[in-house]
């Protein structure tokens, strides 16, 4: 499965171009552009499950700082800022990552 098989290519195209400049990103903006925000449950968790490279159930601060990157290869790699603020928007347990079921409630909400 791959990222363009939920969401448009031209929408993550978009998405990503609006976020180029370094701690430029936002979350919210970036999920409504790129249309996650409007998806259903399950295909949210299956984007998450795309996003978790190493397949620990888990979207950690390294595999998060590309997290661009596997929208789109060549993207940039977020900085330690944005890294770090999305990581506490989403994290709702204090653990340092985000599971399934916070990146679905960062999401969507």
């Amino acid at each position: 499965m791959s990222l363009t098989s939920i969401l448009s290519a031209e929408a993550i195209e978009n998405a990503i171009k609006n976020c180029q400049a370094p701690d430029s990103f936002c979350y919210k903006t970036f999920f409504n552009q790129c249309g996650l925000s409007s998806k259903t449950p399950q295909e949210v968790k299956d984007v998450f499950r795309i996003l978790d490279e190493d397949n620990s159930g888990y979207i950690e601060e390294a595999e998060l700082k590309y997290f661009l990157q596997r929208f789109v290869p060549g993207a940039r790699t977020l900085t330690e800022a944005e890294t770090k603020s999305f990581i506490s928007a989403a994290d709702d347990d204090s653990d340092g990552r985000i599971g399934a079921e916070e990146f679905q409630t960062m999401v969507l909400s």
